[in-house]
């Protein structure tokens, strides 16, 4: 029972030191892209002497030849048709690919200008890249032309022919775009030619420190959702049988997908082991397409399978029904802060019984500290003797040494859970709460929330039993407040109200117990008598 009570000190010790590491490591260790300036360049380089063997997620298949492209047109290039909602405008270069999309809502600004979503160096969405180098080397060269230069989406669609005239085909693009940012796109090639079609590298609208994947991903109709992060890349895959492919970054996404004619894909691996994507192509094929922000009502309404393309790391199964229930809260009163702070408390009610047997044991486990102290030193040369002196004790006075860590357990995954929400959400992005706390998903601008957080959390330690004997754990938990205060300093602030909601929620509870404990051993002393 020695063993059992140790067990549980570190357990706690541990639970907090983890989470200490993990948001250091959350806002030290640099995202994959740090050195952007120095990979402006980057390009996906193919090998063009001779076919690839790839490995397929279904079984080793021969992949058609992917061709070394050199260098992809860039954007300097100018725009040949522009298409403006009012929510964002999409610009198509001379070589038919979508080359920017710029978003209006001033929620989305970035240093006090409208955000530019792609990055004007890197691959595409909708560029066209032929096995044939020589025709490839062509396409690079010969510019497309439009039916339209300017196209309004306030009245919901618009549709725009771009055709490029080959020596030995003729490619024709027609595209519909809509207002919620979603396009269908029809491809003829006039004599059929082996060629892929891409959603681009993943987009580059991001431009904070936080460890949130970025890449691509694959979903295979039947198949797990695939997915590939920046860096990671090892290795071409082939996938049959795709419903939709997407190039994603933390907010925004580019994704080509049909459900009812599922496409075959293969990626390749970029000399940064980034992964790019080819979708295969047909001489005539129809695509939907879809460039923008990972708003879950628009993606939901396009196809429900599409909100698979948000994704929020290792806790995606405990993180997508958290947002779901934020998100039905927000619909209900309109402000997301107010919905966090609902969603803490619902949270912390369902795990009241829990914390109720917890607290209380620990209520009792401090009021046995001398004894346990007493047994200690008296058995200390017979641990085995020890144990059982503490197991009876701990029987006859109804304590559970291991009842306090239940509930603190089941923080964990709910706190990593709820902090890849309010991390990965796209809807927080600009999202007010109230007075001085304007975009929840930035951290505090005057640093109140943290404060007050590292307060609450020290005045909960200072309410909270425990019987910690450990001169060393006890400076450490003294400490804790104050380091994790300077962590969540830059930490969105709508995960810094869930955590202050969640410690005076807490403190309350504590009171409760408190008071309940207080009076059950004073009818226990009473009864004595």
């Amino acid at each position: 029972m020695e063993q059992q009570n140790d067990l549980q000190k570190r357990l706690i010790l541990a639970l907090a030191l983890s989470f200490a590491v993990f948001v250091a490591f959350d806002i030290l260790m640099p995202k994959t892209a740090t050195n952007l300036e120095q990979n402006q360049t980057i390009q996906a380089k193919q090998s063009s002497t001779t076919p690839q063997i790839v490995k397929s997620e279904s079984s080793i298949a021969q992949a058609p030849k992917l061709v070394d492209s050199s260098e992809t047109p860039n954007s300097t290039i100018k725009s040949l048709t522009t298409i403006k909602s009012n929510k964002f405008i999409y610009n198509i270069d001379e070589f038919g690919r979508i080359a920017q999309l710029t978003m209006l809502e001033k929620k989305y600004e970035y240093e006090g200008e409208p955000l530019k979503v792609l990055d004007s160096k890197k691959v595409k969405p909708l560029e066209i890249r032929f096995s044939d180098a020589k025709l490839n080397d062509e396409a690079h060269k010969v510019l497309y032309t439009t039916s339209s230069t300017n196209l309004n989406l306030n009245s919901g669609s618009g549709k725009v022919v771009l055709t490029q005239k080959l020596s030995s085909t003729t490619v024709t693009k027609e595209i519909t775009f809509y207002k919620d940012g979603h396009y269908d796109i029809n491809i003829k090639l006039s004599t059929p030619k082996e060629y892929f079609i891409m959603p681009g590298e993943r987009p580059n609208a991001d431009h904070t420190r936080y460890m949130v994947v970025k890449g691509v991903m694959v979903k295979a109709k039947d198949k797990p959702l695939k997915i590939i992060e920046d860096g990671d890349a090892e290795e071409k895959l082939t996938f049959h049988n795709v419903e939709f492919t997407s190039s994603f970054d933390r907010y925004f996404t580019s994704i080509l997908y049909n459900f009812e004619k599922p496409i075959t894909v293969y990626t390749q691996v970029t000399k940064d082991e980034d992964a790019l994507i080819f979708v295969e192509g047909k001489p005539t094929m129809s695509l939907h397409g879809y460039l923008g922000p990972k708003e879950s009502k628009v993606l939901e309404a396009l196809n429900p399978k599409l909100t698979d393309a948000i994704e929020y790391g290792l806790v995606t199964m405990i993180s997508k029904p958290m947002f779901k229930i934020l998100a039905w809260i927000n619909d209900l009163i309109g402000n997301w802060g107010w919905a966090i702070i609902i969603f803490t408390i619902l949270v912390k009610l369902l795990l009241f019984p829990l914390s109720y047997k917890g607290m209380m044991s620990m209520q009792r486990l401090k009021d046995l500290a001398p004894q346990m102290k007493e047994i200690k030193e008296k058995y200390a040369k017979d641990p085995q003797k020890m144990n059982a002196k503490m197991m009876e004790m701990y029987k006859r006075h109804g304590a559970n040494p291991m009842g306090g860590c239940l509930p603190m357990i089941l923080q964990i995954p709910i706190f990593f859970g709820i902090y890849r929400v309010l991390l990965n959400s796209v809807e927080l992005q600009g999202a007010p709460w109230m007075l001085w706390i304007q975009d929840l998903s930035q951290q505090d601008p005057y640093f109140i929330l943290p404060i007050l957080m590292g307060a609450s959390m020290w005045y909960q330690q200072k309410v909270t039993p425990n019987s910690m004997t450990d001169p060393m754990q006890q400076k450490i938990f003294q400490f804790l407040p104050v380091i994790m205060t300077l962590f969540f300093l830059t930490f969105p602030a709508g995960l810094v109200l869930y955590w202050l909601v969640n410690n005076l929620f807490t403190i309350g509870q504590q009171f409760v117990i408190n008071n309940a404990y207080a009076k059950q051993k004073a009818t226990r002393l009473a009864i004595k008598k």
